[in-house]
């Protein structure tokens, strides 16, 4: 085996994404070579495609994109501690060369110097490509069970570390949460709510299509769902606030009757340049006066893993299932990365080759 096929782009051109042909990933990668079955599909990726961002490893032209995965160990050292056939997902982050106090205690998603990389995002290869090598302190064991449904991991992990943030945040003082606001029913919206509801807690979901697989999704959970006009009265109830849309304008705006703090978790980003009209003296008031939080949460160390990992064997399969809602085999792999209205998650599927 020479070459692989994979997904690659040219960062900062648009319309230069392609399946080519790639080397064999090197040796030094890890000791561990997984053979990828499937690939998420997110706006990051989006993003990247079209120009927006993204940086190839030094010294090459193109990047392999990809950093939702799921594989399947082909080949594995003795020590490793993963055999042929392991289903696992590989780490998206490592740790900055230097490396800073976070990256040092294994907090790489706090690094606080930039120096990190990315697999499919910044200055590392990603995922979508017929194989990978990696070292094993990077790779996640999946439940067998779940199988293609481990594909979600990686997207759950955004939301196990913030809600493992908001508990943190939380225990400064005696708390006792009960109603949660998720702004957004796309797929972290839904997977925040999952684990608000696994947590116990009464969940509301706001999102701005009336109908459809979105409020049925939320439904099922046993959440309850909101349309985006009704935003005022949810907020008012929440003691917890997940943004997932990166749209902050009407929850800085909310004013909660409760003399109860809250913490709100921004997990969405902004498009640069977008126009707000924020009153800074509301927001310190809600801010001041009731002892509320307002932080931002974006990507996950080896402990988010582990606990997005317990929360997907925890959760009922069938409405895992629905949130993908397109698998697209390889050979048409286009069809991924175009969006359509009633998208939730769309997985981009690797053959799955037997090691």
């Amino acid at each position: 085996m020479n070459a692989m096929r994979a997904i690659t782009v040219i960062p900062g051109k648009q319309d230069s994404v392609a399946l080519t042909d790639m080397p064999e990933p090197p040796e030094e990668d890890g000791p561990v070579l997984v053979r990828t079955r499937a690939i998420g599909i997110c706006g990051t990726d989006l993003e990247i495609i079209n120009g927006e961002y993204g940086t190839a490893p030094p010294g090459q032209e193109r990047l392999i994109v990809g950093h939702e995965s799921l594989g399947r160990v082909a080949e594995a050292a003795p020590d490793t501690g993963f055999k042929a056939g392991d289903l696992v997902v590989g780490i998206v982050r490592r740790r900055d060369p230097v490396p800073c106090p976070a990256c040092a205690a294994g907090h790489w998603d706090m690094c606080i110097n930039d120096r990190y990389t990315e697999r499919g995002i910044k200055g590392r290869h990603g995922y979508a490509s017929e194989r990978y090598r990696i070292h094993p302190e990077h790779l996640v064991a999946v439940d067998p069970a779940l199988g293609v449904l481990g594909v979600l991991l990686e997207p759950a992990t955004v939301v196990a570390k913030a809600w493992d943030h908001i508990e943190k945040i939380g225990r400064r003082a005696a708390w006792a949460p009960e109603a949660v606001l998720i702004t957004g029913a796309g797929p972290i919206g839904l997977l925040a709510a999952l684990l608000a509801v696994q947590r116990g807690h009464q969940t509301y979901v706001l999102d701005l299509v009336t109908e459809g697989r979105k409020p049925e999704m939320v439904r099922r959970l046993g959440a309850t769902y909101v349309h985006s006009g009704d935003l005022t009265e949810a907020a008012a109830e929440a003691d917890i606030v997940i943004e997932c849309t990166g749209f902050i304008q009407l929850l800085l705006d909310a004013k909660s009757r409760h003399p109860r703090y809250r913490i709100i978790c921004l997990t969405g980003v902004s498009a640069v340049g977008t126009e707000s009209v924020i009153d800074p003296g509301l927001l310190n008031r809600n801010m001041v006066l009731r002892n509320s939080v307002l932080f931002g949460s974006v990507n996950a160390n080896r402990e988010h893993y582990e606990l997005a990992a317990k929360a997907l064997a925890q959760a009922d399969p069938r409405w895992l299932a629905d949130l993908i809602t397109r698998q697209v085999p390889l050979d048409q792999w286009p069809d991924a990365y175009a969006r359509r209205p009633d998208d939730i998650k769309t997985v981009l599927g690797f053959p799955d080759v037997s090691p």
